[in-house]
């Protein structure tokens, strides 16, 4: 079983976070038994955790920009964003979906996964995990989840 971080970060995100009724979630080192159970190696569960803990955003201050500005990418983020992962984060946040620091938060965790090949679908998860650990980002969370859901439901037909 090849797993990577996506993988563990998708099934915690599944299936604790996605329907969360209110109660706080289980204690971190039964979360990992359990991962570890399912039949996900101990690296690729550390590295979710720590990856999960950049969700956080305290290393990323939201960036001061004004109304009209351009987010130009590096060589890097060229290289793990293509071009229609680029365009659909320029495309939410046009839409206000994304602001500039969730963005660039979703960058962020985005640069942080370490899958070679990183495509649209993972980015929208990301983006997902992002808006759902920021607070007053309810309504961008279920704007991104129908759009999400919504294409899923449409793929399998």
């Amino acid at each position: 079983m090849k797993e990577n971080v996506f993988d563990v970060l998708m099934y915690l995100f599944e299936n604790y976070y996605m329907d969360d009724d209110g109660t706080s979630p289980p204690d971190r080192d039964i979360v990992q038994q359990e991962l570890s159970q399912a039949g996900f190696p101990a690296l690729q569960i550390d590295r979710a955790f720590h990856w999960m803990e950049g969700l956080s955003g305290e290393d990323n201050p939201p960036s001061m920009q004004a109304e009209r500005s351009l987010r130009l990418f590096s060589d890097n983020e060229m290289r793990r964003l293509d071009t229609a992962c680029r365009g659909f984060i320029l495309f939410l946040e046009q839409m206000g979906v994304l602001t500039p620091a969730s963005r660039e938060l979703a960058i962020d965790r985005a640069m942080a996964l370490e899958s070679e090949d990183f495509d649209l679908d993972q980015l929208k998860w990301v983006i997902l995990m992002v808006l759902f650990n920021q607070p007053g980002q309810e309504a961008a969370y279920t704007w991104v989840e129908d759009l999400v859901f919504d294409e899923t439901k449409n793929s399998l037909h």
